[in-house]
């Protein structure tokens, strides 16, 4: 595909730093709107793209003149505006945006520090672009290079140690503040993603074996239930379970609230939790005396002795990160002079062409095959010296360039400005 000129590598999106649960909610992407949002990049010319959405973050990483054509696709495909995403979001071009995706990839951008969740969610977006004929080397290049720095973090680091995500925290809430826990019933509604973690932490923390699932799909929370030995509930009996318990974790992906005060009548003590973004609570149950509701981003706040010992490890991450960011802007900085040698290997070829031309002229039995290797091998070794001196030369690279260009008049190559 031609580059277009002229065009940057943007990193643009929300996340929980600045954007509440709520307005997180506004600018969630479903699997659906993630597939129009592509093609609709396309559509529109973009060259390579990657979409990301969970539930501590939106974000889009990809080339484009302005920024402001990856916010307007963005906006396009969610609830979300224009105006609400400038009051939250950041804006990252070239090296900062490059920087941004690793520290994201690496877990040190986290809600939770350490958690690699978006390993996972990286490569899975990799994968779509690909699909859609969306990532160019450059931007395949980088998430490879990211994945490799969270595996080295993983392996070399202590960053992660300690269970601790939203779905430990949780279970690490429900432990500190209700009494005889082993002796509850707990509801858990949904069995995605949050909802098995959080299922798998009630069983080996809580020892109770008072645990019902419902799932809209029965057949996902079967599967679950049948790892843990738990009891399945259909759809239809969620006000009746809801009203049976004592604690409520819902974990749906919904993108409307599914519990609300109208399903509440009873007036035992009920504690709610909403691990889902949008979120899947209406504020309106926090209306009766005996409800109390949490959101998963009052958990995350709930730091603990693990946290603490992880931020011993941000130095060493980073360090990693800096290593092999260092190797993938080494090998971006070979990208910028590609197109100049190849200029200057074009124009000392057709210098050479028309001197064989006038020697041909000239010279009775002019040796054609000799002429060519010998010309020829001159050709590449002055091109790989300029090509070495770039390699090495970081710092001057750009004059050096502007200055080869200008002596042997080379044609600007349309390119990409990634920096």
């Amino acid at each position: 595909m031609q580059h277009q000129k002229n065009t940057y590598f943007y990193a643009i999106g929300l996340s929980y730093q600045k954007a509440d649960a709520e307005v997180r909610g506004h600018f969630s992407l479903s699997d659906t709107a993630k597939q129009n949002l592509l093609a609709e990049a396309k559509h529109n010319g973009i060259e390579s793209l990657i979409v990301i959405s969970t539930c501590n973050r939106t974000e889009l990483y990809g080339f484009a003149e302005h920024p402001y054509q990856l916010i307007h696709l963005l906006c396009e495909n969610t609830k979300g505006t224009v105006e609400q995403f400038q009051d939250v979001a950041y804006i990252h071009k070239g090296k900062n945006a490059i920087s941004h995706l690793f520290r994201v990839g690496s877990g040190l951008d986290s809600q939770i520090l350490g958690d690699f969740e978006i390993i996972s969610q990286l490569k899975f977006a990799a994968r779509a672009s690909k699909k859609e004929g969306l990532l160019n080397s450059f931007t395949e290049r980088l998430i490879n290079s990211v994945i490799q720095a969270s595996k080295r973090i993983k392996n070399e680091t202590e960053l992660s140690s300690g269970a601790t995500s939203v779905s430990f925290a949780a279970v690490q809430y429900i432990m500190n503040t209700i009494e005889r826990i082993s002796e509850k019933n707990i509801l858990l509604f949904g069995t995605g993603k949050i909802g098995r973690n959080t299922c798998e932490n009630l069983v080996k923390h809580t020892k109770n074996s008072h645990i019902t699932l419902i799932n809209r799909t029965k057949t996902k929370a079967e599967e679950v239930a049948g790892k843990f030995n738990l009891i399945v509930k259909d759809y239809e009996n969620l006000q009746e379970e809801i009203n049976k318990s004592d604690i409520v974790i819902v974990a749906t992906g919904a993108q409307n609230p599914t519990v609300f005060k109208d399903l509440i009548n009873t007036d035992r003590p009920l504690l709610v939790l909403d691990l889902s973004i949008p979120k899947n609570v209406n504020e309106d149950i926090t209306e009766l005396k005996n409800v109390s509701l949490l959101h998963m981003d009052d958990l995350a706040k709930i730091t603990d002795d693990t946290l603490e010992k992880r931020k011993a490890f941000i130095p060493k991450a980073e360090a990693i990160i800096d290593d092999i960011m260092a190797d993938f802007n080494s090998w971006l900085n070979t990208l910028k002079f590609v197109p100049t040698i190849q200029a200057l290997k074009h124009k000392l070829t057709d210098l050479k062409n028309s001197e064989l031309n006038t020697q041909r002229k000239k010279i009775a039995d002019f040796n054609e095959d000799q002429a060519e290797l010998i010309t020829n091998n001159i050709i590449q070794k002055i091109t790989n010296q300029f090509a070495h001196h770039f390699r090495e030369d970081n710092d001057t690279s750009d004059e050096s360039l502007e200055l080869i260009k200008k002596i042997f008049q080379l044609e600007e190559t349309s390119e990409n400005e990634l920096i």
